[in-house]
């Protein structure tokens, strides 16, 4: 005995209520889409002020250590000869950084001659000296030390440690 099969149902045209359906999806996909682009942007929106925030104090960092001016203004000053492409350059100036912490901010003024910009490299040049340097200021702006490339942090504390004891 044969079983009788059923034949396929022919395609329903589209009704109303298909189409009705369709609009449902495509407002359901919309609803997500924006409600992902809201997670997005909540995500990223505290990373990005936080690093203008950070952009802006560096920046102001640097103009201020930039300002060559400040030596001999009654404090004792360090200046950097430094070069922003040269990796010992950023290495000294970061051991830098980490030896006067140990020191008042008040203490002794910590300053940079950029060698690419026309007053930095007219600075190194009067003084003779190549980038990777530190030049050691007393207060009355004469220079009265020479330190060249990096070292390690304590030595750099020692170093301005001694310069604090003979002109702060």
């Amino acid at each position: 005995m044969k079983k009788n099969r059923k034949k396929p149902s022919p395609k329903r045209s589209a009704k109303p209520a298909d189409a009705k359906t369709t609009a449902e999806k495509e407002t359901l996909e919309g609803r997500r889409r924006f409600l992902r682009l809201a997670r997005n942007a909540a995500i990223a929106l505290p990373v990005l002020v936080g690093g203008t925030v950070f952009s802006v104090r560096s920046v102001q960092a640097t103009i201020c250590e930039a300002d060559l001016t400040k030596i001999g203004k009654g404090k004792p000053s360090v200046v950097q000869i430094h070069d922003p492409n040269c990796s010992l350059c950023r290495t000294l100036q970061s051991q830098t950084r980490k030896a006067l912490k140990s020191f008042d901010d008040e203490a002794i003024t910590f300053l940079v001659a950029d060698i690419n910009t026309v007053k930095g490299g007219a600075f190194a040049a009067r003084y003779g000296v190549p980038h990777v340097t530190l030049l050691l200021f007393d207060p009355r702006g004469e220079m009265v030390q020479i330190v060249r490339g990096p070292s390690d942090t304590d030595s750099l504390r020692n170093i301005l440690d001694a310069h604090l004891k003979a002109h702060g």
